[in-house]
């Protein structure tokens, strides 16, 4: 346990490399080749921090000063997810979430319930954040940890569902062999599913066919993300009243993100790839082929496409603005906001691109997390002053939109609280979900066998 909690400390940029070297050497890969591999998914999320760090440092004063023009002020101050992640590891469930999901994967694997081995061991604190908050409520250890397995289920069943999607969008180069069955993206699929089906029945909506790569080809240089992430940036720069030279310095720099972000996912697919083979070939070799197995990891190395972009930057005036009008709502998602980007990676898919589709998703997801933040702000808060968590200066209530403005997390601390009876919605929901999934692995199974059969016939 101390070894496990050793190496989440070092963060994601050394934890992944060791983990994917392990697994590598493990699998036949060879050692200098696993080290390479694991190097490069390193370097990728090295890059994607600084590049992340880039766009906070230059977003966060931005809305500060845009908050400040225009009187964007609310009770519950957005705390970011780091704080929340110190809840998880801080909680009585934080230490098992580790050991006590992949145990769960395994059971799941066996009986056919999922095909994902759920490998983003550094997102597993999403899990033990939810339980957390249970464990506050109910006071008890059994019913944090039995939400920390329906949450489990349900993200991984989601994630296998809509592989077949995440394949068919991004693409056989980046994701094949590769899953999303992480918490704080995965929730956002049945409401992309829901919403999507909508659009497609309104008419005139419905013709709106706003996709990054055609306007890319149509516009040329103007329909590319390097230059809608100057313009936006330029915007921003304006509404915060900045003088000339600041909003030419933010213009380039929001640019530059929407440029460097893409390059360093490539670098995601270029580590994985290898290793991804390697395990799929000795899981085909074991099981002879009879299932198509997934490895769960990080939607980061999707996160550089097109839409996912444009949008994740579109979104930040908009919900500024609206979360001060919209009632009941007392959160103001600022240091969130950087991450935006993490609510798209299922929902492209489901969209297939479509820039006006996956924004209105985007922005229903946010004012959904405005109040899912709302109302767990309380709990939030004393999870975090019990786990160590200094408050600013006269601030009373805290939040984050990952994983608190999570709509998944809002109905689960919700079911958890009603114990026995949310006990026995969670069960149907989770059994519908397995049952449906082992269904389409069974199938999935057999159709593989009798090709296999009609292959060795020939």
């Amino acid at each position: 346990m101390q070894v496990i909690t050793w190496i989440l400390g070092l963060g994601a940029s050394v934890m992944m490399p060791i983990i994917f070297t392990i697994i590598g050497t493990c699998v036949g890969l060879g050692f200098a080749k696993s080290l390479k591999s694991g190097l490069t998914v390193g370097v990728a999320f090295v890059g994607l921090s600084i590049v992340t760090t880039l766009l906070t440092d230059n977003l966060g004063p931005v809305i500060n000063k845009i908050v400040e023009l225009y009187g964007l002020h609310l009770n519950v101050l957005d705390i970011g997810w780091p704080a929340a992640s110190q809840v998880a590891y801080s909680s009585q469930v934080g230490a098992l979430v580790i050991p006590f999901g992949l145990a769960l994967n395994v059971v799941m694997l066996l009986t056919k319930t999922t095909k994902t081995i759920a490998m983003d061991l550094f997102n597993y604190w999403h899990y033990a954040f939810i339980g957390a908050l249970v464990y506050l409520v109910t006071n008890s250890f059994g019913w944090s940890l039995f939400i920390v397995a329906v949450n489990f289920i349900i993200i991984n069943c989601i994630g296998d569902i809509e592989s077949k999607r995440v394949l068919a969008y991004y693409g056989h180069d980046k994701v094949n062999g590769i899953a999303f069955p992480v918490p704080v993206c995965a929730p956002y699929a049945p409401i992309a599913h829901v919403l999507n089906w909508l659009m497609e029945k309104c008419p005139g909506i419905n013709k709106i066919d706003w996709d990054a790569k055609k306007l890319q080809e149509k516009l040329g240089f103007i329909g590319e993300p390097l230059f809608l992430g100057t313009v936006i940036g330029a915007v921003l720069g304006i509404l915060a009243q900045y003088d000339v030279t600041a909003i030419l310095k933010l213009a380039v720099n929001i640019g530059a993100v929407m440029l460097l972000i893409p390059r360093i996912s490539g670098l995601f697919g270029e580590g994985l790839l290898p290793i991804t083979e390697a395990v799929k070939k000795l899981l085909a070799k074991k099981f002879k082929g009879k299932v198509d197995f997934l490895i769960g990891l990080s939607p980061s190395i999707v996160v550089g496409d097109p839409t996912i972009m444009v949008c994740s930057v579109l979104v930040v005036p908009f919900i500024l603005f609206l979360s001060v009008v919209l009632p009941g709502n007392q959160f103001l998602p600022i240091a969130s906001l950087a991450g935006a980007m993490y609510i798209f990676p299922l929902v492209v898919p489901i969209t297939k691109g479509n820039v006006f589709r996956t924004f209105i998703i985007g922005m229903v997801a946010l004012v959904i997390g405005d109040y899912s933040a709302t109302a767990l702000a309380s709990v939030f808060t004393k999870a975090a002053v019990a786990s160590g968590v200094t408050l600013p200066d006269g601030t009373n209530a805290v939040a984050s939109f990952d994983y608190a403005g999570n709509p998944l997390a809002w109905i689960l601390y919700n079911l958890g609280a009603l114990k026995w009876i949310g006990a026995a919605v969670c069960v149907v929901i989770c059994v519908a979900l397995m049952w449906y999934n082992r269904k389409k692995i069974v199938a999935e199974t057999a159709m593989r066998e009798q090709a296999l059969a009609d292959a060795a016939v020939a």
